[in-house]
């Protein structure tokens, strides 16, 4: 099988009129390995406050994916009773899975990066390089560090960013500025960056969605963030177990409802870059076969005949012949370590 290199797949992609970019968790794992993996996610999570089963599960289950045990509590919760369950070992299932989603959260949010600048000059620069090639970028991470890429393009004219946040029309009649901006469906024409499953930062407050910034409060956004964690106020953040729920949870909300559709409606030619293709996230896999899309590249990382690559390649070429699609879809694979999207 033929594997391109980065630039290669940009040449090949030279004919389309736009290019979309799609991040999975190897985008931020590239930049901090130290921090994103799943495995260090575990090591740094404090399970204090939680049951002994709900850490007890990880070992159960051999992994250190926190998606992987959450879907694993609910299916048993869902299915518990018809093997004698009681209903409150049930509701314990549910709980504990519950409050894994929102340790992911916390833990998440307390090994991040604290400022901006800890991430170096040379990396940026690399990072936006990397960005320029694309019209829209949609993230499936939580982190910070795409929304920091954009903030800290300077020099770089070429990468435009809208992330349809905006002053509200609240503080506009006022007069008032508010410590944050919001997002307003009717103001997300020219919006090309996209949180799929939320983001530390962006809080729905039940009226209206919010994101924290620091030019408006002088204090550092990841400090804000923990500060809301601290007081019980979570971010708008889709860490559900399976697909499906991810589903029902987008669909609940009009911000992560309107990113779905604008996803369903991309056209041309689509990059994915550090996503394994998993089945917890095939609600946008199913968007990308039954699309608009006429061309993929799928970034591969390492040995293209690792255990992992082989279920990535395998997922990726059944795309073409899921069922009806508007236009035939060609796929090809590229090496995501010549990308050199931090600059290594």
């Amino acid at each position: 099988m033929n594997v391109l290199s980065f630039a290669e797949a940009i040449e090949a992609s030279s004919g389309y009129s736009k290019r979309h970019l799609l991040l999975g968790n190897g985008f931020s794992i590239a930049c901090r390995p130290d921090i994103f993996r799943y495995d260090k996610l575990f090591e740094q999570a404090d399970f204090s406050a939680l049951p002994d089963s709900a850490k007890s599960a990880f070992s159960v289950l051999r992994t250190a994916d926190f998606e992987r045990v959450i879907k694993a509590l609910r299916d048993s919760a869902t299915i518990a009773g018809l093997y004698g369950a009681t209903s409150a070992q049930v509701g314990a299932m549910r709980a504990e899975a519950n409050a894994l989603k929102e340790l992911l959260v916390q833990t998440i949010a307390q090994s991040h990066p604290a400022l901006p600048g800890d991430i170096t000059d040379d990396e940026y620069a690399a990072c936006q390089a990397f960005l320029a090639n694309f019209d829209t970028t949609y993230t499936l991470n939580y982190d910070l560090l795409l929304y920091w890429t954009h903030m800290h393009r300077e020099n770089r004219a070429d990468v435009q960013s809208d992330d349809g946040f905006r002053t509200s029309q609240g503080d506009i009649e006022s007069g008032v500025e508010s410590e944050y901006v919001v997002w307003d469906s009717g103001q997300s024409h020219d919006q090309n960056m996209w949180f799929l499953h939320g983001a530390l930062h962006v809080f729905d407050s039940g009226t209206e969605v919010q994101k924290y910034t620091w030019n408006r409060t002088g204090i550092r956004l990841i400090e804000q963030i923990r500060e809301a964690l601290s007081r019980d106020f979570f971010p708008l953040f889709v860490a559900e177990g399976s697909s499906a729920e991810k589903l029902e949870r987008i669909r609940h909300s009009d911000y992560l409802a309107k990113a779905y559709r604008s996803f369903q409606e991309i056209q041309h030619c689509l990059f994915v870059y550090g996503h394994s293709l998993a089945a917890n996230d095939e609600h946008y896999l199913r968007l990308i076969e039954k699309g608009k899309l006429s061309h993929i590249f799928v970034g591969l990382y390492g040995d293209p005949e690792s255990d992992a690559n082989r279920q990535i390649i395998a997922r990726a070429m059944a795309m073409p012949l899921a069922g009806r699609r508007r236009r035939e879809l060609r796929v090809d694979f590229y090496d995501s370590e010549s990308a050199h999207v931090w600059g290594r």
